[in-house]
Order: C-alpha cells, then structure tokens, then sequence
C-alpha cells in the first residue's frame, strides 16, 4: 500500500476529511531523546507533506519549531503535524520526552485514539515510559511500538523487541509481538551490522531499503528461514487476541491460512488494543524519500489504528452538573469540542488546539466555552459565549486555513479569548461540560518578584496567559508569606515559565526564596506591662495595660481574655489592647512570625482621663506582649506535611532512606496496586523543597506523591537557633 496520486502535492495546503473513518489520530510517546520527533519529520517525508526531511516548504521545521525549543534542542510542548496516506488523513501528535512536560503528554492522550511507543534500541525503556503504558492499558487505548536508534553502534533490534515483550507483555507475552525481522548489511568497522530492510513476517517478503527507496522482493533461503522461525509465534498470537476462534481451530488443524485474513485480524486485535506490534523505522538518507519501516508504519496508522468513531464516547454533563446523554462522533451531532493545548503567537494572540469529538467547528460561529474542575490550579469556573475565529491546520510554523473541522478531526481555533486549555466548547443553546482529564500536581515551588516597576505593571496579566496556557502549572498568592509562588513540575518547567515570561509575555521576573510560614509560641506562661506614656504639649499618651500569656494546645490561635476588674482599663479601651496584641502577634515577637496557640489574659491597667487613646492602648498592649515574651522560651513552630509516596516496590528502601534523611517519620506502608508500594510519612516542609525533583532521582523517574498540610509543631531547637540567627540579619528561613 503505498501513497495515493495527490499525495505529492499534499505540502503547502491543509488536509481535511469529511467523514470521521478517514481520520486516525495517533500520539507518540517515549522518553526524551528516543526519537520522536525525528520519527515525526520521517513520516511527514515518506508521506509527501515535506519536501526533504524536517523542513516544509518555506524552510521551516516541521517539528521542534518554537524558538525556545530550538534553543534548548528538544520538546517542550505538544505539536500536531497532519500527513496524509492512501487517503487517510492521519494527525501526529508529537509530545516531550521529558518528565516535567507530563502534562503536554496528557494534553496529547485526550487528543488521540491510538498511541505509538517509540523505544530507542541503545537506551531501552525508562520507568516514567512503563508508567504511560500502564495508564493507556488501563483504558484500552490501542498502542503499537516502534523501535528507533537502529543506527547507534550498541543498538540491537532484537534483544530490544525481547525486552518490549517483557515488559510491554509481561502480562500476556502473546501480546507483544514483532512483525519484522532486520535484513542486516555487512558489518562495520565497529563490527555492527546496519538494518538495510525488514522481513515482513506475515508476508514472506523483504522490504529492501538498500537503495535508499523501499524495494520489494521474495526472501532467499536463509530470510525465508529466519521469517519462519518467528512467522508461526506470530500467528498464534494475532489469532489468539483477536479472539477469532474458527480461525484458531483452522490453523491449529494445520489449514495454511491467506495474508488477507491474517492481516484483518492484525488490523481488528490492533485497533480492540488488545494486540501491540512491534515495529522498527529509521529516518531516510541523504537524498532518499523514505526512512526505512515508515511505509510500513503508515499502513499499520492506518489500516490497524481505530477511527475517532471508535472511540468509547466521553462522558459528559451540563455546566451545572446535571448528567447529558452520551455523545457519539457524529459531524451533524451536537457540538462537543475541548481545547487541548493554548498558546500564544505574537501576531494572532491566543490560539487553542482543539479536538472535536461531536458535531462540526466552523469559523464565525459562536459556542459556549465551559470552564469547571481546575479552581485549583488558579483557574477560575467561567460559563461564556465566544465567537470562533479562523480555523487552521498547523503545520511547523506555517497556519494552513481550514474551512470546516469535523468530528474526530483537531483543528487551531484563533482569538478565543475566554478559552483555557481543558475548557468544553459546546452549542451555546445546549452547553455541555466534558470532565478534565487527569494532570499531576506540580508540588515544586518557585517564588518570584517583578524585576522592575514596569515589570510589575505588567506581571499579573503575564501569569494571567501563562497559567491559562499551563494546567499543571499552579499560581499562588500565599496569604502567610506573602509571596507570589509558581508551583512547577520540575526544574526545567521553572525554567520554561520563567523564558515564557520574558519572551513572550515580556515581563522580567527574579526568583527568590521561597518561604515556610513558620510560626512562633510561647514556651511557659509569663507576664508582661504595657507603659506608654507620653507627653509633648496639647493632649499626650498614656495608656498602661498588664497582661498574662500562657500556651495553649497546637491549633488553638489566639485567645484574648478579659479579666480586668474595678475599672482599671476603661471598657472602650480593652478592644484596643487586644488589637495591639492581636497586631504585635501577627508581627511575632522573636523571628518575625506570627505567634500561636496562647491565651492572652488583660489583668490590670491605668487610665488617663485626658491623654488615653484607642491608639495609646493599642500600643500599650503590643509593648507587654513583647515583654511577656522577653520573661519566656518561644518556640518556633514549623509546618509538617503529609506525603503519600507511591514507587516500585525495588524503590521503597532508598525512598525511605530519603525520607529519614529529611527528619521524616514512616507513619505506614501497603501495597497500592500490583508491584507498587506506598509509603506515608510526615516530613516537616522546609525539607520537601525540593522533593518533586529528588523523589525522581531516588526512584529513576517512576515514582510520584502528594502533599497535604498536617499541623506546626516545634522545631528542633538547633534549627530554631539558625532562624533567628537568620531573622536578626534579614533573611528570613527558606
């Protein structure tokens, strides 16, 4: 099967579909630097949609385009490349390798209906990328493999394709299956042999790339007997998962079953993700056409990958909660569409990837945008009617117009002002809410100031559009440190939302350290006087207030108490020595943090009948909490946080090593799902820092975790010394 007659001409205009059956929408999913993108660019040439390899027409790449991912050389977002073949249109979604853009990954699954594993044959299968295949199992998302880095001297297809049935199919190794064999060339100097070809297992026939274009040809004696030393495991196993039973009684029975049948029950166990090939591919040579294994994975895309109608239907409710019917993928359906990924471009403003499950987008028309479930994340619930703008296909750099986008089809949608990626766009007469789907939590904070006033000026807008663009990027006002605080994946998302800001939102921001609200509270009970006394001409100040202070239980706040008797402090004036108290408290009395968990008891005071103030007394109250603390041990108090930490059981002994290192106590452990263990302790925060960054060192990538607030409790007194060492030169702990 190979490229239909108008595919040559496919470069430089927008590929459409009218009917759901003639779109596939695959993802590509694997660790950072396994390829992907290379894969990506592979295709788009073998399909004619590039005129050399990477670039289209205007010289631009069709991958990797945005500037910042050229600086860095390597994804950081999600991208949509259409290629078309043998009159499918098929839409590419490139994602990043890297484990701090899991969300772009996310965005990346919600678009699709099929996912395409790329395993590099000389760095193997991470952790985070066995992780992606147990959630899309979970769901029965078909997948295939595809085994890159052929080329690299230690690279070795076979032992690779073992290694994906191991782990890939550790569950049912009938699964997991190649559907080649590598024709080798002459060995190198290195002594590797390079992949020239593929024998095709069910075929019986060599794909021979020597030439550099994809010749077909019968297998000389030594092929043929490799191919049927592997065909009949291969057999088995598509019959086996495609649940053909008459088929598995007829070859059983020895009946030499056709190619034709053989491949529609491949096609139907593949598209039921019941059954994964294994494949191979590399990028075509200098001056070629195509890279080898790429036609051979178009025609797996898209006669073994399930069309957007066979997509199980989403759920979906009204904004207000109340259920709706179930949506089919239906163009004359009712409209259901969600915005999957946002961006900003300098000339046309806010652009939205969307993925129409229902109905048909066109331009001008107006629909109900719905934004619920992220009030989180610093998004707040919006119900709006927004006018749609032009439509267009991506493509690299290049915007290509498009006239309509049908259901299962992804389209860019300008000027949709209101819209935030995870947002439902709906008929504004009948709006529907599809729930988001599932994104980690960025547990890594990064605190951060204007650098300047005209930064200021501009900041709140700034991270306005960022987060709008970022569901897994938190932003954070905290009402006890009073800083602004990012909250990040990682350490390359910090610096990605950092470059966004300055590059494309132009604000200049510094990161600053990021504070733990520490708290203060007394040690033992003391007493303390209050003296302000003053006199300057006219009316003066005087206001004397003697208080009581003992520490009460964790979680008390504070507690004012009104023992004043005979009249020594006039009735309208206690409420003025309990706002000074209240106001010294907040403002500490050892550190310069808020004080906690005391009861401040008014005993006794004297009055003037001229010179006392509402402010004097204020005063007055504040100087005898500062004395009382002078006559008693203070405490700091530091926040302890519940982790819930969930790693491979091989991991479970350096995370709690990690975790004793960093004053945490192991509160419990049990098994979370088959091979995983979590593991709950209580770990004061400021050691969690950076922990979202640690917990993937200690476990290679596999391991993740949640936080919640527990309570204060006292720190360790030669902790405790350091913050007020710290405090009496300025800078507060971090």
């Amino acid at each position: 099967m190979g490229p239909t007659s108008h595919q040559a001409g496919a470069a430089g205009r927008a590929l459409t579909a009218d009917r759901p059956d003639a779109l596939r929408n695959v993802v590509l999913v694997g660790h950072s630097g396994a390829g992907k993108t290379t894969l990506v660019e592979a295709l788009a040439l073998t399909a004619g949609a590039v005129n050399r390899a990477g670039r289209v027409e205007d010289g631009a790449t069709v991958s990797d385009y945005d500037e910042i991912e050229q600086r860095r050389r390597r994804s950081v977002q999600l991208s949509l490349v259409p290629v078309e073949w043998a009159g499918i249109k098929i839409n590419v979604l490139d994602t990043p390798g890297y484990a701090d853009f899991v969300g772009e990954l996310r965005a990346g699954l919600r678009a699709a209906d099929a996912a395409l594993f790329v395993v590099s044959a000389a760095d193997g299968i991470d952790g985070a990328t066995r992780m992606v295949w147990d959630e899309c199992e979970a769901v029965g998302m078909p997948r295939a493999i595809v085994v890159t880095h052929l080329e690299a001297a230690r690279s070795d297809y076979s032992q690779t394709a073992s290694v994906c049935g191991e782990i890939f199919g550790a569950d049912d190794p009938d699964a997991v299956i190649p559907l080649y064999l590598p024709l080798l060339g002459t060995p190198g100097p290195d002594g590797h042999s390079p992949v020239t070809g593929l024998l095709g297992l069910l075929s019986r026939r060599v794909h021979d790339y020597t030439s550099g274009e994809r010749a077909e040809r019968d297998p000389d004696p030594d092929e043929l007997a490799l191919i049927d030393g592997a065909r009949s495991r291969l057999i088995e196993g598509i019959i086996a998962e495609s649940e053909d039973e008459t088929l598995m009684d007829r070859y059983l029975g020895g009946e030499d079953i056709d190619v034709k049948t053989l491949v529609e029950d491949l096609e139907r166990a593949v598209a039921r993700g019941t059954f994964h090939p294994v494949l191979m591919a590399a990028p075509a040579a200098d001056g070629a056409r195509q890279g080898l294994g790429t036609v051979e994975l178009l025609e797996l895309i898209t006669g073994g990958f399930p069309t957007p109608a066979e997509r199980p239907p989403l759920a979906v409710t009204a904004p207000d909660g109340s259920p709706r019917p179930d949506v089919t993928c239906d163009p004359s359906g009712p409209l259901l569409a969600e915005v999957v990924k946002t961006s900003s471009d300098p000339y046309v403003g806010r652009v939205s990837l969307v993925r129409v499950f229902s109905g048909t987008l066109r331009p001008e028309e107006t629909v109900h945008v719905s934004g619920h479930g992220l009030e989180d994340r610093g998004h707040e619930d919006h119900d709006v009617d927004e006018r749609i703008g032009t439509l267009t296909s991506p493509f690299g750099k290049q915007q290509r117009t498009l006239g309509t986008c049908i259901a299962g089809d992804l389209a860019c949608v300008a000027k949709l002002t209101r819209a935030e990626t995870g947002d439902t766009l709906s008929a504004k007469d009948s709006p529907l809410l599809l729930e988001p789907w599932a994104m980690p939590e960025p547990l890594l904070p990064l605190a951060i100031e204007a650098h300047s006033k005209a930064d200021e000026d501009k900041l709140s807008q700034g991270l306005a559009r960022l987060v709008a663009e970022d569901p897994t990027m938190r932003l954070e006002q905290n009402p006890h440190t009073h800083q602004l605080v990012l909250w990040c994946l990682g350490e390359a998302h910090q610096d990605l939302a950092l470059e966004r800001l300055r590059t494309r939102f132009g604000v200049q921001v510094d990161p600053v350290p990021h504070k733990v609200s520490l708290r203060e509270t007394f040690g033992a009970r003391a007493a303390g006087r209050g003296r302000h006394v003053k006199q300057s001409g006219g009316h003066g100040q005087y206001a004397i207030c003697e208080i009581e202070v003992e520490p009460l239980p964790p979680g008390s706040g504070i507690e004012f108490v009104d023992k004043v008797v005979g009249g020594a402090v006039p009735r309208q004036f206690i409420p003025s020595v309990e706002k000074g108290v209240r106001a010294q408290a907040a403002r500490g009395v050892a550190a310069g943090y808020p004080l906690v968990d005391v009861r401040i008891t008014l005993r006794d005071g004297k009055a003037h009948s001229v010179d006392s103030s509402d402010a004097a007394f204020q005063t007055a109250g504040a100087l005898a909490l500062r004395e009382a603390a002078a006559e008693s041990p203070i405490h700091l108090l530091e926040p302890v946080a519940e982790l819930d930490v969930v790693v491979p059981d091989e991991y479970v002994g350096p995370v709690m090593s990690d975790l004793a290192g960093r004053r945490g106590r192991v509160v419990g452990t049990e098994q979370a799902e088959p091979g995983r263990t979590r593991v709950r302790a209580e770990v004061p925060e400021i050691e969690i820092g950076r922990y979202a960054v640690d917990l993937r060192s200690v476990s290679h990538g596999t391991g993740r975790f949640a936080r919640a607030y527990a309570r204060h409790e006292p720190m360790p007194p030669h902790l405790a010394d350091k913050v007020r060492e710290q405090a009496e030169k300025g800078s507060p702990l971090t």
